[in-house]
């Protein structure tokens, strides 16, 4: 389980070319202190497995379902790309609980950069767009956000200066894609209501 505050950005510093793509991440500032092979890793918001450690340089193994249904197919060596590790038994929860099972992307189609500020407007799909309400939270590319408003196809974004500092957000143009998660919670309550409607 993660909780959406990213602790810093990786480097992406090798890419294989297998059906199973090893990608190696330079931590850089983020802690790889207890960090074990085996442990779960949360990257641009997919959750990934360590296969190796070598000092700041850590391995993931990427299936190609993952490559197809996330941004992480998109990736090229020198991308940045948000890290956060596991939530482990008494951590603050400062954002939301997260599993890192990517339920699609989406299109940035507006970007307005303010002073210390940039807003962000997600084209989203329209089987995403029903789980998601306005000053609710959601998860994009790994960062717990809350949305601003909602339009037909999409959602709006306003990220502080703090998310711009530690996250991949602030680098990102029109036409980039980003991961969306959706939590559980909330998929269970509406699809809930939906059923019940439906029964009435």
């Amino acid at each position: 389980m993660f909780t959406g505050i990213v602790a810093g950005m990786g480097r992406i510093e090798f890419l294989g070319s297998e059906e199973v793509v090893r990608m190696v991440l330079d931590f850089g500032i983020v802690s790889t202190d207890g960090l074990v092979t085996g442990a779960s890793v949360s990257v641009e918001g997919v959750c990934l497995t360590v296969v190796e450690i070598n000092e700041s340089l850590v391995s993931f193994d990427i299936i190609p379902e993952t490559l197809l249904l996330t941004t992480l197919g998109e990736k090229s060596v020198g991308n940045w790309v948000n890290l956060e590790r596991a939530l482990k038994f008494g951590d603050e929860i400062g954002g939301h609980l997260l599993s890192g099972h990517i339920m699609g992307t989406g299109e940035i189609i507006l970007k307005d950069k303010g002073k210390d500020m940039i807003d962000l407007l997600i084209d989203c799909p329209n089987d995403m767009m029903h789980f998601i309400q306005e000053k609710g939270f959601i998860a994009v590319d790994g960062v717990s956000l809350t949305v601003g408003f909602i339009e037909d196809s999409g959602f709006a974004l306003h990220l502080i200066p703090e998310t711009l500092r530690l996250t991949s957000l602030g680098a990102k143009n029109l036409g980039d894609n980003v991961n969306i998660e959706i939590d559980s919670m909330t998929q269970t309550i509406v699809n809930t209501v939906e059923r019940l409607m439906e029964g009435q």
